[in-house]
């Protein structure tokens, strides 16, 4: 991300470049924008006045269901917002996507540090958005003791940010993902049996290889 940053000026830009880049049919109000990358509502404003400047964006109005409680009921209701969206006609729009698609935003390194924080973890594998496999079921899978879910959460929103994209993971503890390993879990197979990058092996199963086919 350092080198991005200093590519596109900053890391707030690339975050939200990423985000409508790999959700290009979705609309985003300000503050989701500014939720979903991590930044301020102030920082995220000044760089979609940019980027509506150069037409990578487009306002589009949309109804938004919000909730508002009224005593002990949640009452929903839609309400007509402004929002963004990428702008298909955009002039560079399929080499800004390749190049920012084939630009790893996290090393390895930095994906183990993050995760290590959430408990005992023994096992990290990535996949799918990680390595440009778009049919993978899932992005990464994490595999710990004693994991502590409220860190895991915050986590794994910090790592979508970066990345621009929501995460399809799976936490096993070790105990239950040697069982899933033994009785060829599904899930398990499909992760293990196609293109993924083993990022921290704590367990000893992949000791001979980094990354499988």
């Amino acid at each position: 991300m350092e080198i991005l940053s200093k590519l596109f000026g900053s890391s707030a830009r690339v975050k939200i470049l990423r985000l409508f880049l790999f959700n290009k049919n979705k609309i985003f109000d300000i503050n989701k924008i500014a939720y979903r990358t991590k930044v301020s509502v102030f920082v995220a404003r000044k760089e979609l006045v940019m980027m509506e400047n150069i037409e990578f964006v487009k306002r589009k109005i949309f109804y938004k269901t919000v909730e508002r409680i009224s005593g002990s009921k949640t009452i929903k209701s839609k309400r007509k917002v402004a929002g963004w969206i990428v702008n298909e006609k955009f002039l560079y729009l399929k080499p800004l996507y390749q190049f920012l698609i084939n630009a790893t935003p996290l090393k390895s390194k930095e994906i183990e540090k993050r995760i290590n924080r959430i408990g005992a973890v023994k096992l990290i594998i990535v996949s799918g958005v990680f390595i440009q496999d778009w049919d993978s079921r899932v992005d990464m899978l994490i595999v710990g003791d004693k994991l502590k879910k409220s860190n895991l959460e915050s986590t794994i929103k910090s790592i979508e940010a970066e990345v621009g994209k929501e995460l399809r993971y799976a936490t096993f503890s070790t105990e239950d993902f040697k069982y899933r390993l033994n009785i060829y879990d599904k899930l398990v197979r499909d992760i293990l049996d196609y293109p993924h990058e083993v990022v921290m092996d704590r367990i000893g199963f992949f000791v001979d290889s980094r990354t499988s086919q």
